[in-house]
């Protein structure tokens, strides 16, 4: 279901209100448009189609080396404050017999970033897809973030960075594996 961008404009003009603001004030004339569609642009992740995403790019390879990409980009907004985070994720996996188109990945991480999230939580709906999805025979997920949750407000911790993994199959059962894991995306 689409948001009501409508709606959401009322909503953050009485935001505006209840913060002390006058939204008739010429630089706050267009905000609430602006945060309708940009909310609604962040959070599309909920309206966002697994099928659609993966479109059919799993393809027939007789192979079973570890795949990795790296340093995928990740923006996100915690379900707590709703503020940013943002970070690398990495993804590493062994294939069974079928093997992703290297977009697709990038793409599982954006439908399920652009959801009001925790990190934790992120983490593991990537490698469990990316499992569940090629058949691997292993999975690694890892992703580095920093909170603004926890930069600008609370303990205002403005060098903290977030690490959480999830390893599945080979990558959780064979220390060897996760190691070369951990050693090819720098973590070792």
């Amino acid at each position: 279901m689409e948001p009501n961008l409508a709606k959401i404009e009322t909503l953050v003009r009485q935001l505006l209100v209840e913060l002390g603001e006058d939204p008739q004030r010429e630089g706050l004339l267009k905000t609430p448009e602006r945060v309708a569609r940009s909310l609604a642009f962040l959070t599309d992740g909920y309206r966002a189609d697994l099928g659609r995403v993966i479109n059919q790019a799993l393809f027939t390879q007789a192979t079973s080396s570890m795949v990795i990409v790296k340093d995928i980009e990740v923006y996100s907004m915690c379900e707590h404050h709703m503020l940013p985070f943002f970070g690398r994720c990495h993804i590493g996996y062994i294939p069974d017999g079928k093997v992703f188109g290297v977009s697709k990945l990038a793409r599982l991480v954006d439908m399920y970033a652009r959801r009001l999230q925790l990190q934790e939580r992120l983490t593991e709906q990537i490698s469990q897809v990316v499992m569940n999805e090629v058949g691997a025979s292993g999975v690694g997920v890892m992703i580095e973030a920093r909170h603004l949750c926890m930069m600008m407000r609370g303990v205002e911790k403005q060098n903290s960075t977030m690490v959480t993994s999830s390893v599945l199959g080979v990558f959780r059962d064979q220390l060897a594996t996760r190691e070369e894991f951990l050693s090819l995306v720098g973590k070792r």
